[in-house]
């Protein structure tokens, strides 16, 4: 199947597809700095460095549609994560994850794998989706959702029996 020809604009101001991504796993969260998920940072970092050989990446897109929590353009979030929580894994230019601006992303990630009670909307910050490496949407995930949960789905499908 393969990931869906979406452009996405990189936090430097990069176009690029997510395609570029084909055939690896992903884990796209919806990021913001000043939330009281943000130290998840730490944890998405970690599991990045952990797993980026084995075909996996982060995707980081921050939003500022839930409490106003990132409020900074994206050359000041960039030096918040990189200073803050020492971010390698790619971070995107700020978007819209529900409304009229939704990012075709989130389009195709709400539509894929929906809320809780079938819901599309996204309720808030770090909101996590896990892709496969062939394009498909396989779990979302709650803000609170920890990494470590996340990690469980994921392990089996990157060391397979």
């Amino acid at each position: 199947m393969g990931l869906p020809n979406i452009d996405l604009t990189s936090i430097d101001g990069k176009t690029e597809s997510l395609t570029k991504y084909d055939g690896h796993f992903l884990l796209v969260v919806n990021v913001a700095s000043f939330c009281g998920f943000t130290p998840q940072y730490e944890d998405l970092q970690k599991l990045y460095e952990e797993l980026k050989d084995k075909k996996f990446q982060v995707l980081g897109f921050p939003c500022n549609q839930f409490g106003a929590q990132e409020p900074g353009g994206n050359k000041e979030i960039k030096e918040f994560c990189e200073k803050k929580y020492r971010v390698t894994f790619p971070l995107y230019a700020k978007i819209s994850v529900n409304g009229p601006d939704t990012h075709e992303l989130f389009k195709f990630l709400k539509n894929q794998a929906q809320g809780f009670l079938g819901s599309k909307s996204i309720k808030w910050n770090f909101t996590k989706f896990l892709i496969d490496n062939h394009g498909s949407v396989i779990g979302r995930y709650a803000p609170q959702t920890s990494i470590i949960e996340i990690k469980k789905d994921l392990v089996p499908l990157l060391f397979p029996n």
